[in-house]
């Protein structure tokens, strides 16, 4: 964990590499979840049988469950104190080149792009990856924008 004391600080780590999460387990259970959630009941995702036969030989996790897990990685990875609020302000580039097999494990990877000023603190572009344990191309590649309110 990689802990800033105030939002100048964490402005001078443009450049850096801010770590890596912790492992996490993509399971069945949480795949349906998110289908349920967002009604794309795709059958790569939910449908096992059809599914080993598939391209991929097995369920998949959707391309957008994999981002969204980039919030549960941040606070595993570093924490900028003395903020009021941080708050999502977009995506400039997302792609997915490798799609996550149920029951495979992935973390993130945060990379410090760019802080500029905005009215009342900075925003900040993280360029993440999500990499599969034992895959060689990574689940997602994006580069997430937040505003961080001083």
């Amino acid at each position: 964990m990689r802990v800033f004391s105030d939002i100048s600080e964490f402005a001078g780590a443009v450049g850096e590499h801010l770590g890596e999460s912790d492992w996490h387990t993509i399971g069945q259970d949480r795949v349906q979840l998110f289908a349920d959630a967002t009604g794309d009941h795709q059958w790569i995702h939910l449908d096992a049988e059809k599914a080993a036969q598939g391209p991929f030989g097995a369920t998949i996790a959707h391309g957008f469950l994999t981002l969204s897990l980039i919030p549960m990685f941040g606070p595993e990875i570093y924490r900028v104190d003395g903020l009021k609020m941080g708050i999502n302000y977009g995506l400039n580039k997302v792609r997915f080149p490798q799609p996550v097999k149920v029951d495979s494990r992935v973390r993130g990877s945060a990379d410090l792009a760019e802080v500029t000023d905005v009215p009342g603190g900075k925003q900040a572009v993280v360029r993440w990856t999500v990499e599969i344990e034992g895959e060689a191309k990574p689940a997602c590649v994006a580069e997430m924008v937040a505003r961080l309110i001083a």
